[in-house]
């Protein structure tokens, strides 16, 4: 497999439409590729500081090919409004790219299977720091155990497909719709974003593989114990 430093904001950006494009839209890697209406790449600022990543599409999203639309995605929006950013502003992807049927959990196959896009995703966005939204994005990146409840908040710096960044992991907005205390939580963590990124350096343009359809680079799931989670 051949390798491309990709660095400048204007050429990454291009890789990740060609990527996108090319391997995302039309991903049959695994059964859900059956029952969805269309793939929900993701959206936003190519060359965003802040990504946000999310479980999966809903209903919503699988009708209108975009990430959080639905209430959940209204909720995002108005958390961002608050720390004086709006979705043009950031990147927001799902760990699946498909929606499970029912909106069930992701299955472990699924997630193997659509892992390779998230981490080519990321490659390529090098944001300098992630906001994983719920368990299931947080523990995919960490590389970690432990449920939301106890990390959420509490930064942890990581490299994920050979980026530096810095995850942030944090209630998922439908979670809090459901939980009021959950949403003052959720409210409490974001106000910490600006802070974060301002001070994290965005990192080089690192040599990151042309394609990944075989999988993230070896290591890229495990995150070090660093006294946070």
């Amino acid at each position: 497999m051949s390798t491309a430093t990709v660095s400048d904001p204007e050429t990454r950006a291009e890789e990740l439409a060609r990527y996108q494009a090319e391997h995302v839209v039309g991903c049959t890697k695994c059964a859900l590729a059956e029952g969805r209406t269309q793939v929900v790449v993701g959206n936003g600022d190519p060359d965003a500081d802040i990504m946000f990543v999310g479980e999966a599409p809903g209903y919503h999203e699988d009708r209108q090919g975009l990430p959080f639309v639905g209430a959940a995605g209204q909720l995002l929006d108005r958390l961002l409004g608050e720390i004086g950013l709006s979705r043009a502003d950031v990147f927001v992807a799902n760990v699946l790219k498909c929606r499970p049927p029912g909106n069930r959990d992701p299955q472990p196959a699924e997630i193997s299977s659509c892992e390779p896009h998230l981490f080519r995703q990321i490659s390529l966005v090098r944001p300098k720091v992630i906001g994983t939204l719920g368990n299931f994005a947080t523990k995919l990146l960490s590389g970690r155990p432990e449920g939301i409840t106890r990390v959420h908040g509490c930064e942890l710096p990581i490299e994920v497909a050979g980026t530096q960044v810095l995850l942030f992991p944090l209630f998922h907005p439908a979670a809090a719709l459901r939980t009021p205390s959950l949403e003052q939580a959720l409210r409490e963590d974001f106000a910490k974003i600006p802070a974060l990124a301002a001070t994290e350096r965005r990192p080089e343009g690192p040599a990151v593989p042309e394609v990944m359809d075989e999988g993230p680079p070896a290591g890229t799931s495990a995150a070090e114990q660093l006294g946070l989670f």
